[in-house]
């Protein structure tokens, strides 16, 4: 007879550490994968006045909204960008598909794993991008960054180490 601390409704904590691993993990990798297709637009709008009305003046107020759109993608900032495209080991043949794939994959591997399908194998994927990634980081002297995705890595693996542990998926792969 287990007790109840034991398990909860035939879950262990390691059930529970998984599938919070995976929904952390995925919602990170999705949400990041989204705002690569998002950007500022600033646009030009009439004071209103108390009425609703706009203002005799003719004054004209500066609204910032955030959109998103594919005609918006950017994989990473410009000033990143032209850091890394001074790098001698990062030539331009493999940053371009790089760029191109990231927020792609970033968006399939969150949703794989939100969803819970092939966990495995979208979890070794979304280490395999994050180790990429560092590795441009490195060679462009961005230690913080470095240091961030360390932590995701780490957090990857952790869930990799606990994936026998998955009981809330569509797929046990």
């Amino acid at each position: 007879m287990t007790s109840p601390q034991a398990s909860f409704l035939g879950l262990t904590g390691q059930n529970f550490a998984f599938l919070t691993l995976r929904l952390w993990l995925g919602g990170r990798a999705l949400l990041t994968g989204l705002e690569k297709y998002s950007a500022k637009i600033t646009t030009q709008e009439p004071l209103l006045d108390a009425a609703g009305a706009p203002d005799a003046s003719g004054a004209m107020v500066e609204i910032e909204k955030k959109v998103y759109g594919l005609s918006h993608y950017h994989a990473v900032p410009d000033s990143l960008q032209t850091k890394l495209g001074a790098e001698p080991l990062l030539p331009d043949f493999l940053t371009k598909p790089f760029y191109a794939a990231l927020g792609p994959v970033l968006i399939l591997t969150g949703l794989l794993l939100l969803i819970g399908v092939a966990t495995r194998l979208s979890l070794f994927a979304m280490g395999l991008l994050y180790t990429a990634l560092t590795l441009g980081l490195l060679l462009i002297g961005q230690d913080q960054g470095v240091s961030w995705l360390a932590i995701h890595i780490g957090l990857v693996a952790y869930a990799l180490s606990l994936a026998d542990h998955n009981r809330f998926a569509v797929t046990r792969a």
